[in-house]
């Protein structure tokens, strides 16, 4: 058994890839295994993996049947994982070359389960860097308040975690994106304990992100949700009812969220996928319990959790009209 897994989706990153595995060779912790997934590039992706393959035994490569997004190609990689811990590096990504040895350590002194990294932000176009803010001081959290700070991404996703828990909770496929948070969310709350360790993740941040592209995939936030909802319903939890109150009051502030920029970009889709993310509001709608939403919230212009979609779409245009209006 390695000390730590690493799993590393690819798909066209040709151009980035090299640093990447880079900085897998030359991690101080060396008993380590290095899973990379090709998800049918069309690029020299493969051949790259193929290289560092026979170069270091450390390397293993895997291949999807088609291409289908990251999730499930992570998934595939998890089913050939031997590692006592098991982390993820994206392809146009890398690590500092202590990563792995200082979340290895922290895990291990501290008897946690999630070890979270330092998430250095590299923009692309001029070479900046910023280090992501952790929430407060802290250097560890239950796993109960780290789920509560991965909602809004206070406390971010990328972290070292126990095999086990990639086992019991793999990736979410449900969407092409979004669905794959689910994960980290779940892996936090079925923690003991999350600590922060010195490890660095170094995030390159493109234009070329699909996340940051105006598209119906920016919908599947909704149907990702959902399956979070559907999974926390399913967990033997003790409180669940305050962590599913919680959720559904994230769920419906996303949803709202969703509106908002299918309003403000409406013109960028087609009258067909108007029609479709029509319909999809409609379905998530019915799926709301407005039970569980505050009624410090629902007392907001634009908050009261209507299931009919004419009353919702109604509402919110005129909520989020007004706004325009005030330059809001």
């Amino acid at each position: 058994m390695a000390k730590v897994t690493v799993i590393t989706p690819v798909y066209n990153a040709e151009a980035y890839l090299r640093q990447c595995l880079d900085s897998l060779r030359g991690q101080t912790l060396t008993d380590c295994q290095f899973i990379c997934i090709d998800d049918c590039s069309t690029d020299g992706s493969c051949a790259l993996l193929q290289e560092y393959a026979r170069a270091d035994q450390r390397f293993q490569v895997l291949h999807t049947p088609a291409n289908s997004g990251q999730a499930k190609a992570r998934n595939l990689g998890l089913q050939f994982a031997r590692g006592e811990y098991i982390a993820m590096l994206d392809a146009d990504d890398w690590y500092a070359p202590d990563t792995l040895e200082q979340a290895y350590q922290s895990l291990k002194d501290k008897n946690a389960q999630c070890a979270v990294l330092h998430l250095v932000m590299c923009e692309e176009s001029d070479g900046s860097e910023r280090l992501y803010p952790f929430p407060d001081e802290r250097m560890e959290w239950s796993g109960e308040e780290a789920f509560r700070l991965s909602l809004d991404w206070s406390l971010h996703g990328l972290y070292v975690a126990e095999s086990d828990l990639y086992k019991r909770f793999p990736f979410d496929d449900t969407c092409l994106l979004y669905s794959d948070d689910n994960t980290t969310r779940l892996h936090y709350l079925n923690s003991r304990k999350v600590v922060r360790c010195q490890g660095r993740y170094n995030y390159r941040q493109h234009s070329s992100s699909m996340t940051k592209a105006c598209s119906i995939r920016r919908f599947d936030y909704m149907t990702a949700n959902l399956s979070m909802k559907r999974q926390i319903e399913a967990l033997p939890l003790n409180g669940k009812q305050d962590i599913l109150n919680l959720y559904e009051t994230h769920r419906w502030l996303i949803l709202i969220d969703c509106y908002s920029y299918f309003y403000k970009h409406l013109a960028a889709f087609t009258p067909e996928e108007q029609l479709q993310i029509q319909a999809l509001f409609a379905q998530m709608l019915a799926t709301i319990e407005g039970h569980r939403i505050p009624w410090r919230l629902k007392v907001k212009l634009g908050y009261y959790p209507f299931r009919s979609y004419f009353l919702f779409s109604h509402v919110e245009s005129l909520y989020f009209g007004l706004r325009k209006m005030i330059g809001r």
